[in-house]
């Protein structure tokens, strides 16, 4: 009988052989990695309808039942696709991206239009300030004069957020989910929330050297270790709830909490030209984002992908890693040497297993098997997308500041005036229940009455 290796290695080169001639997409060379970047943006803007008639430009399709989608990853998408611009140079959807961004800011253009008041979180509105924020960190185009710029939405979500409407003393501070408090998850307080206001005043001091944002993130990061949202490992947990002081603590961790935060303590790094505090927070932070969330260097959404219980907005988490880290080499350089190989490692499991539909290119989410899993969507595919065009990351501009030759115009006051939707109804008087009263008795004689001639009437 023949040696086992002997018996096993053709069999095992000739599945290798298969599957790299079925791999559409290659990443070898700078040239290839645009290449893929452009087809898997074109792909991806297959699932935007809002540039065609009758549409709504800047969302996805949704939100549920109408669509898969919230009002949230249209923000998210945009990001994907400036990105996509600012690291191959491809103008192709520009027109489109401005248009989407500047359809959504809202009467008060602060990413609050009243058309999603019923599901609108601070995550929410986060997602497309940070959007914003990257518009004027890459100095994509700016929008016409008369139009909010890139820099002045970003203060805007900023502000509102920083306002104490939106801050009470439950938990000992931070930020709720929900903003209206009519919303179902308004009595909940989660990472994400904190972590984008987190994210957010980080950027917005490095960019504009204004002290008061710093203040911000640096007041942000300590309650939500003080919350126990972050423990001492730097685990990330989800949330808590407002009646139990904070403590019934949900476990659960997603990859873009950890994402969303490496970021801004980057750049708060940065922003502090290299305080050690910071540089010992990313690095243990980043340290345990690899050990969580890129097992064997491969992304992986530990909450759900192991049952495929991944909710459409978890579909998408995975890309925001990849681009957050990939621009956290820039900002903070030291974690170069650790994230790149991870980065190129983890990519080329996603482009390996975009085998799927009729085209041979189509990306499911999984990406550790190596196999398509046929979960297709806007998510998995911005996901790939982000993780491919992020490979370009050493031969992009790094973040620019309004110092350093940023043209986004600012307004520090951008927001005053919003609506916080914080009009709780007033207690309930004796007065008003003295009226309440005489109103039901009023209404109940009328009611007899009418119902009496109704009887009696022929």
């Amino acid at each position: 009988m023949a040696p086992f290796f002997s018996r096993v290695l053709p069999a095992a080169l000739l599945f290798t052989a298969n599957l790299v001639s079925a791999q559409y997409y290659k990443i070898d060379s700078d040239d290839s990695i645009s290449a893929a970047a452009k087809t898997l943006a074109y792909d991806l803007m297959k699932y935007y309808r809002g540039n065609e008639s009758g549409q709504t430009p800047g969302i996805l399709p949704g939100p549920p039942p109408a669509g898969d989608y919230y009002w949230w990853e249209g923000g998210a998408l945009w990001g994907a696709m400036i990105d996509y611009w600012h690291l191959t140079g491809d103008t192709t959807y520009n027109d489109v991206v401005t248009q989407a961004m500047l359809h959504q800011v809202g009467p008060n253009r602060d990413y609050m239009p009243p058309n999603v008041t019923a599901s609108l979180g601070n995550d929410d509105q986060g997602f497309w300030g940070m959007t914003a924020m990257q518009a004027a960190e890459e100095n994509f185009p700016d929008p016409p004069k008369d139009q909010p710029q890139w820099l002045s939405l970003a203060q805007a979500v900023f502000n509102t957020q920083a306002d104490p409407g939106r801050h009470d003393n439950t938990c000992g501070g931070g930020l709720r989910w929900q903003i209206p408090f009519s919303n179902n998850g308004y009595n909940y307080k989660n990472s994400i929330a904190n972590g984008i206001f987190f994210n957010l005043g980080a950027r917005l001091a490095r960019y504009t050297s204004n002290q008061t944002y710093a203040d911000w993130a640096e007041k942000t990061w300590d309650w939500v270790q003080s919350v126990g949202f972050m423990d001492k490992d730097y685990n990330i947990y989800d949330g808590a709830h407002v009646e139990t002081n904070c403590t019934d603590i949900n476990r659960a961790q997603f990859s873009y909490n950890n994402g969303v935060y490496l970021l801004g303590a980057a750049y708060m790094w940065n922003y502090t030209n290299g305080d050690q505090k910071w540089q010992q927070r990313v690095n243990s932070l980043l340290d345990a984002t690899l050990k969580v969330f890129f097992p064997n260097s491969i992304a992986f959404e530990i909450a759900c992908e192991e049952h495929m219980t991944c909710t459409t907005d978890m579909l998408s988490f995975k890309g925001y890693d990849h681009r957050w880290m990939a621009t956290m080499t820039q900002i903070a350089p030291f974690t170069s040497d650790k994230i790149l190989p991870v980065l190129q490692k983890s990519t080329q499991a996603a482009v390996n297993q975009c085998t799927g539909g009729d085209d041979g290119r189509t990306c499911g989410f999984g990406w550790a098997s190596g196999a398509f899993d046929h979960s297709v969507g806007a998510g998995q595919t911005m996901n790939v997308l982000g993780a491919v065009s992020s490979l370009l990351i050493g031969k992009a501009k790094a973040p620019v500041t309004n110092s350093t030759g940023g043209t986004s115009g600012g307004n520090p006051d951008a927001g005053a005036g919003s609506d916080s939707f914080n009009n709780k109804p007033a207690p309930i008087t004796t007065g008003d229940r003295a009226g309440a009263g005489i109103l039901t008795a009023l209404v109940l004689a009328i009611a007899i009455g009418t119902f009496s001639w109704m009887s009696t009437g022929e």
